[in-house]
């Protein structure tokens, strides 16, 4: 079975239902370990692959100087395989110690297209996002920059992560009013911990036909079981590693309550607590792909497979009630 294929919002372009995030690569694993985890996701039928500029070593150690290191080890991994792929990276972040050398200026977005345009070894990028919602750049100025490199060929389709949604109705009202390119995806993180994108952002994506890739789905890690409230992050994972923002989610005792109530649905199912947590994702309306942030091939492979038996609406229902602990009204398949 191959990971199935869903249409990106409105446009043609189609995407697999789980992607691959990179921002492990070069950062907490090295291109000998990056190949055999895009192998995996590639010999799966993932197509959609996510980086991002400042995806690399300097996330730990808050150096600007060290970023890039994912793209460029997608860059040197990819070769003929390119072209099957929908490629998918993201500008923002710091990159330098330059005052233009972060946010969405005219001056910085193309500056920045064109190095991760050389570190992936690529003509075009298929998909680029603004990382988050920039306060000191006008909306007008970043979109109308993004346009100009959907013009010049070197992007296909641009989005946005991280946006709430009047940022999204605002970016949409710019971009319709001045005849310019518009965000046809949004990015956020959406898990049976996290569903604030249910109040605003999921509804508006739906209403006006917006991609929504999300990421962090099995909660980052925590909705996989492997921790245990109290006690120490098993070696080699991203809780051993101090991921800051998974360290604050494992001092809420409140999400092991939840992986609790959900075991015995996924034993029902005879799927693992991680199947569970993306299925889950992956059955809401409105969602066109999951993001999964693996950093070992059995991260991909021991997840999609079971994915071809879809959960029923009494399953949701027993989900929703389990991540609440208060009963649920049956979601729309």
């Amino acid at each position: 079975m191959s990971i199935g294929q869903r249409r990106l919002g409105r446009t043609g372009l189609r995407v697999s239902e789980i992607s691959l995030g990179t921002m492990a690569f070069g950062r907490w694993i090295g291109e000998k370990e990056s190949a055999e985890v895009l192998d995996a996701a590639l010999d799966a039928g993932i197509t959609l692959i996510d980086t991002a500029d400042v995806y690399g070593s300097g996330m730990d150690t808050n150096n600007p100087l060290a970023t890039g290191e994912s793209e460029t080890i997608l860059g040197s991994l990819l070769g003929a395989r390119r072209h099957d792929i929908v490629l998918a990276t993201k500008v923002h972040g710091r990159v330098g110690l330059g005052p233009n050398d972060a946010g969405q200026s005219r001056y910085h977005i193309h500056r920045a297209v064109e190095n991760s345009l050389r570190r992936l070894k690529t003509d075009y990028i298929d998909l680029y996002q603004v990382h988050r919602f920039d306060e000191q750049t006008p909306l007008e100025e970043t979109l109308r920059a993004l346009d100009d490199l959907v013009r010049q060929g070197k992007v296909r389709y641009i989005g946005a992560s991280n946006y709430a949604a009047w940022q999204l109705a605002k970016a949409h009202g710019i971009s319709a009013l001045q005849r310019l390119e518009r965000f046809e995806s949004v990015q956020p993180e959406y898990s049976l911990i996290a569903r604030g994108i249910e109040q605003e952002l999921l509804p508006f994506a739906i209403s006006e036909g917006v991609g929504v890739i999300v990421y962090s789905p099995l909660g980052r890690g925590l909705l996989t079981g492997k921790y245990t409230f109290g006690a120490e992050p098993p070696e080699g994972t991203r809780g051993a590693a101090n991921e800051k923002r998974l360290q604050a989610l494992l001092e809420q005792e409140r999400h092991f309550r939840i992986v609790d109530r959900l075991k015995p649905i996924a034993a029902r199912k005879g799927w693992s607590l991680a199947q569970l947590a993306l299925g889950w994702v992956l059955s809401r309306e409105g969602v066109t792909s999951a993001i999964l942030g693996a950093s070992k091939p059995h991260h991909i492979t021991d997840v999609w497979p079971a994915l071809s038996d879809k959960l029923t609406a009494e399953e949701l229902r027993e989900i929703d009630e389990a991540a609440s602990g208060e009963p649920a009204q049956l979601v729309r398949n």
